[in-house]
């Protein structure tokens, strides 16, 4: 190749890099494992995360999260309208959780009996199609504050240890307080799912915040809102109970990003000394 060819390919290859770093973007949320980040960048962007397409409102706003157990670094990759392009290795902070051991509990409780595996995978159906909704809706940008008042009785990403026996993690938070206390939307949003006793999570409501955001409400006592029915942040939607397979009177607090488990005790402050 001659040296004007030469020239002229170092001089487009920093034409690229110079149009690659051009687009704008900016990440809001924490880079840990169970993270949620809002990202921000041009209209028209269309956005990969790690090799998935991320929906991209209008404004150019997009949301992605962090699994229980992300490796170090995710890939964010930006394709701008003008044709330039983005990567951003993003590394992410790992954690380290608790082990929580519930004895004495009834072996049904821990092992459902065969005759209950249908209805579990009929309920289980129910519960994904909730969460695999994915609206244009941004009720996310609202921001967040606790559904409920009380003792925070379990972390999020804890191994949980029923009768002896190693269960999946605990994927919420989770708030524990008398029956009848009242549990109110977190922020905006659409209920996508209403029922008054699934067999492991009795009183179940689920809340579509767009772009496959969701949070889910478990174990509650009273249910006071209907499927499809808009809710604003700290509306009434019911109260804790002790509904499903629960030992005490809680709520469990769990968010969604489609398949992807989301701590909500990293969206909201520290729950203040009078709750």
């Amino acid at each position: 190749m001659s040296r004007a060819l030469l020239s002229l390919a170092a001089f487009a290859a920093m034409l690229w890099a110079v149009s690659a770093e051009a687009g704008s973007l900016t990440l809001d949320g924490k880079r840990v494992q169970g993270g949620l980040m809002i990202g921000r960048t041009e209209p028209g962007t269309v956005v990969m995360f790690d090799g998935r397409t991320v929906r991209v409102s209008p404004a150019g706003d997009f949301v992605i999260g962090f699994t229980r157990d992300a490796g170090p670094t995710a890939v964010l990759e930006l394709r701008y309208a003008d044709g330039s392009r983005r990567e951003e290795a993003l590394s992410v902070e790992p954690r380290k959780y608790d082990i929580q051991r519930i004895d004495g509990l009834p072996p049904k409780m821990v092992t459902p009996p065969p005759e209950v595996q249908a209805r579990i995978k009929r309920e289980n159906r129910l519960i994904k199609a909730a969460r695999d909704r994915d609206t244009a809706a941004e009720y996310f940008l609202k921001g967040w504050i606790w559904p409920a008042k009380g003792r925070i009785s379990g972390v999020y990403g804890s191994q949980r240890i029923l009768n002896g026996e190693s269960r999946q993690p605990h994927y919420g938070v989770d708030i524990a307080a008398p029956v009848g206390t009242q549990v109110v939307s977190p922020s905006d949003g659409v209920v996508t799912l209403v029922q008054k006793d699934l067999y492991y999570t009795g009183g179940t409501i689920i809340i579509d915040h767009g772009h496959g955001l969701s949070s889910a409400f478990l174990h509650m006592q009273d249910v006071v809102v209907k499927k499809g029915q808009k809710v604003r942040q700290g509306d009434r939607i019911g109260t804790i109970g002790k509904t499903g397979r629960a030992s005490g009177p809680h709520l469990d607090w769990r968010m969604n990003l489609f398949d992807a488990r989301i701590d909500p005790a990293l969206l909201v402050p520290p729950m203040s000394p009078d709750q």
